[in-house]
């Protein structure tokens, strides 16, 4: 198939540190060329791919400092993404819903998996005014806030089954990885790892939105003996890191629509603590591959347990599950089934006279 993926610009494909959105995209688009699949990469320039890359700004938005608007290139990918439609059998949407009117009367099949949450009071009349733009949900809970959305599939995100290294010895300590934000908790991380005795790692990227929480809130809290925080992490040192680690706590406050970072733990073998928000119940099983806690209590309990939980078990249920190779088979299916529908809503007419005999009698083309 001829596909065309659409990322954000925000970052680069890969990221070169946090983007997992970005990731999820890199990770897909190289299954689908390795699949034999000819794939169009809609990109920032300094993107890595095997697909054809047509780049839209010169590097990542976040990592350029002069860029004002950072919503006016996304509307020129737009723009050339409808100007070469016709070249794809699919268009994969991965930026929101910011191309919806612009793709509402496009004639070649599109998608659109919505990668954040979903209960904004905005985004509910936005979704139900576009009734026949297919979504996909990166986890069922996700679609809650918008059921009435035209949901045409939940995929599980998924990572090459190389990335990550397998460790089946646990190490000494406890791990905390992504944002340093409020509805991420890493507070709750702390007193968790402070209650149980355990060393803590923290490694994770404060955003410019974010700078005044961390000051205030969390700032003080790393000078515990018992914290390490270590910042922004790549992919070598996440491995590490994870691989490495007794568990991994994920005591998030907020609906979570897929949470990236617990299956890369369960790739290393590491199990997971994680609180019940979001998809946490869809993506972990509890007493398999980590434990689902209600409370800071809990947590510290489940640290304790943590010795039950079998490390081989955590990864064959990353390889079953959540494999980048399961992701991109699910979005094959998609868009064979969009393409086939597609062709199915083919006026009869057109069929008989083919397009090409519609184009040389523009009068028939105008009356159909």
């Amino acid at each position: 198939m001829k596909i065309a993926q659409v990322a954000p610009l925000y970052e680069s494909v890969p990221p070169k540190l946090y983007g997992g959105t970005e990731r999820i995209v890199h990770y897909l688009t190289e299954e689908l060329v390795g699949a034999g699949h000819d794939v169009m990469l809609f990109a920032s320039a300094d993107s890595e791919t095997s697909a054809v890359l047509e780049p839209i700004v010169p590097k990542a938005l976040r990592l350029d400092n002069d860029v004002v608007d950072p919503l006016l290139p996304h509307l020129l990918m737009m723009d050339r993404v409808r100007r070469m439609a016709g070249e794809f059998d699919i268009i994969h949407f991965h930026t929101g819903c910011l191309h919806f009117p612009v793709f509402r009367e496009c004639s070649t099949p599109h998608v659109t998996t919505l990668h954040g949450r979903l209960d904004i009071r905005e985004l509910v009349p936005l979704i139900e005014a576009f009734p026949d733009t297919p979504l996909v949900s990166i986890s069922d809970y996700q679609r809650r806030p918008v059921s009435l959305g035209n949901w045409v599939a939940t995929v599980y995100h998924g990572l090459p089954e190389d990335l990550y290294t397998f460790r089946a010895e646990p190490g000494t300590y406890l791990a905390f990885l992504g944002r340093i934000s409020p509805e991420k908790r890493v507070d709750r991380a702390i007193e968790i790892a402070i209650r149980a005795g355990m060393p803590l790692k923290i490694a994770a990227k404060v955003d410019k939105a974010d700078r005044e929480y961390f000051d205030q809130k969390i700032k003080h809290l790393l000078k515990h003996p018992l914290v390490e925080y270590i910042g922004e992490v790549n992919e070598r040192e996440k491995n590490e890191l994870l691989g490495n680690a007794y568990a991994l706590l994920f005591p998030i406050d907020w609906p979570e629509p897929f949470g990236l970072v617990m299956i890369e733990a369960m790739a290393c073998g590491t199990p997971v603590i994680a609180f019940r928000n979001g998809s946490v119940p869809e993506v972990m099983r509890h007493g398999a591959t980590g434990f689902i806690v209600e409370d800071i209590k809990q947590a510290v309990a489940a640290v304790e347990r943590i010795g039950e939980i079998s490390r081989i078990t955590c990864r064959k249920e990353f390889e079953s599950r959540f494999s980048a190779r399961r992701m991109a088979n699910d979005y094959v299916q998609i868009y064979r089934q969009l393409s086939e529908k597609r062709k199915q809503r083919v006026s009869p007419t057109l069929k008989v006279l083919g397009m090409e005999t519609v184009e040389r009698l523009p009068m028939v083309g105008k009356l159909i």
